[in-house]
């Protein structure tokens, strides 16, 4: 992220980021790696828009099918990492704590309280 905020700020340009709404809901993000962005298009789509925004966008299909993965080592898949599905999480922040499961729903809220600071700015101190 540094040498992207290097080039973007010597050319006048902002840096654009990847996160969705069910990546930033439960902070599935590195703070200041993929996290860092100026601007957030996609930030308010769940990820089966995102993947509706692909076919849209005519992404090869191949592409709009394959596992999400942060590619950090291989095999690696975002849902193995999260321990649940992008649909549980979805339903969940689509219809409620209710339509999951309970066990489910209390890990989407630990993720939420834990992360929140991902979402936040910096704490400040008072005058």
């Amino acid at each position: 992220m540094t040498t992207l905020y290097f080039i973007a700020n010597s050319l006048n340009y902002l840096v654009v980021g990847t996160g969705n709404r069910s990546e930033l809901t439960i902070g599935y993000f590195t703070k200041h790696g993929d996290g860092a962005a100026d601007l957030l298009p996609l930030g308010r789509l769940l990820k089966s828009d995102v993947r509706e925004l692909a076919a849209d966008l005519e992404i090869p299909q191949p592409i709009i099918d394959k596992p999400p993965s942060a590619g950090l080592w291989a095999g690696q898949t975002d849902e193995d990492e999260m321990g649940f599905s992008y649909g549980d999480l979805e339903r969940y922040l689509t219809n409620g704590p209710e339509r999951v499961a309970p066990a489910l729903a209390m890990r989407i809220e630990r993720l939420l309280r834990t992360t929140e600071h991902k979402r936040s700015q910096a704490i400040m101190p008072e005058k």
